[in-house]
């Protein structure tokens, strides 16, 4: 049997083609350590693809300097203007294709869902986020984006969501170990 890993590095990102947050923690069994923040810049950039290429670049960057064991990302939330989702949807993209580039696994949260698990409240704003997340990490500075704790809530949600190593949940490689492992279940 082999032994679990203790520690776990988990990289957030909330994907904008203006501003795109990141945060990384370390995960030491039920604690969290902040390991970094920041934003990336495109707003002065006028080319959209200009624009993909820098956070390609930026990930593939992140992903080679702190090595993370999973990627976390927020979902595009459903909009009006589908132009606009479109091109979120795009940045998200990039990001899970930089990551899946070194295996590194992705998972993706719903905006709601990640607000809910900092703050317990699905509808809290970006501030009441950053608030907590500065209590739950012991961090003073305030940065000067709420992009930067938007992608640090995305991977403190993916720590928080964590599969019980009591034996109580299990993870499954697909749909096919699932269904056979719930045939009762499933119809």
């Amino acid at each position: 049997m082999l032994a679990e890993k203790k520690e776990r590095v988990i990289l957030g990102i909330d994907p904008g083609t203006a501003i795109m947050g990141y945060g990384v923690i370390l995960e030491k069994g039920n604690k969290m350590e902040l390991v970094t923040m920041g934003i990336v810049r495109m707003d002065h950039l006028d080319d959209h693809f200009l624009k993909l290429q820098r956070i390609f670049e930026k990930t593939i960057n992140l992903l080679e300097t702190y090595q993370p064991d999973a990627l976390a990302i927020e979902a595009p939330f459903y909009g009006k203007n589908i132009q606009v989702m479109l091109k979120l949807g795009r940045a998200q993209g990039i990001c899970m294709a930089a990551a899946l580039s070194k295996n590194i696994p992705v998972s993706e949260y719903a905006p709601r869902k990640i607000k809910q698990s900092i703050t317990g409240k699905g509808t809290a704003s970006k501030e009441q986020v950053a608030a907590m997340l500065q209590r739950l990490l012991n961090f003073k500075e305030t940065p000067e984006f709420l992009d930067a704790t938007d992608g640090l809530a995305v991977a403190v949600c993916h720590s928080f969501q964590k599969i019980s190593t009591t034996g109580k949940g299990k993870t499954y490689t697909g749909w096919e170990a699932f269904v056979s492992d719930n045939k009762k279940r499933v119809k």
